[in-house]
């Protein structure tokens, strides 16, 4: 079942926490493939950038995929602060494998997509990391029920986040090749995080201790650095 936070997002983004799962996709190759391909590493998608926009659209490209580079960084250190505290955990520990091995690959892309766009990382970026870790140690070692609901509180915010990007980015140029395969590849990782979301309330992550207090703290944390960000 849905949780109550989950069910509040708006209809798209419900709606792809119950259909829209990595795992429940046609076998077509996924849109960032095209990040790992070697293959495909001197397609204009994936190594040019619009020329023609306005300094506004500019600094909304910059910005969202800075913000998106210091995320998926501050992903892959809490679920490493989770894996080392539950990895040995036989029922929660291949559950944070598999999240964590997604976000390995949403980070590696994020890192070439912020080359191929000319993109500043974040001046916060060991913030991040070391925030992250923090987080994700500490809600770990609170129990596994805590830690889920650190999930689901992260994920929420993040779904939100690219759910907003994907409307921003119908003003960029359809017409330039990076901008399909841009959202594309954004669809994707948002479909991602909405299916880690869906696994975190299946996990009991509603009968973490104090569930409404910490998932607003979080969810909190998350919009307060997202903020930063996209400014540092």
């Amino acid at each position: 079942m849905l949780s109550a936070r989950a069910a509040s997002l708006r209809p798209a983004i419900a709606a792809a926490i119950r259909t829209h799962s990595t795992h429940a996709r046609t076998s077509a190759p996924l849109a960032s493939a095209a990040y790992v391909d070697p293959a495909r590493s001197q397609e204009p998608s994936v190594r040019t950038t619009p020329e023609n926009i306005s300094s506004e659209l500019r600094q909304e490209l910059e910005s969202a995929l800075r913000v998106d580079q210091a995320g998926e960084l501050a992903a892959n250190w809490i679920y490493k602060g989770q894996h080392d505290v539950l990895g040995r955990d036989p029922a929660t520990g291949p559950l944070i494998q598999d999240m964590w091995d997604q976000e390995k690959k949403h980070l590696t892309v994020m890192n070439k997509m912020q080359t191929q766009h000319r993109i500043r990382p974040t001046l916060l970026w060991e913030l991040a990391r070391v925030g992250g870790y923090g987080l994700g140690a500490v809600t770990a070692l609170m129990g596994r029920e805590a830690a889920m609901a650190c999930t689901e509180a992260v994920e929420t915010v993040i779904g939100e986040h690219y759910d907003d990007q994907l409307k921003a980015f119908e003003q960029l140029p359809a017409d330039h090749p990076s901008v399909p395969l841009l959202k594309e590849v954004i669809t994707e990782f948002r479909d991602d995080e909405l299916e880690h979301l869906d696994i975190a309330v299946e996990n009991d992550s509603q009968k973490a201790p104090a569930h409404a207090l910490l998932s607003t703290v979080v969810g909190a944390g998350c919009k307060v650095a997202i903020e930063l960000c996209k400014r540092f």
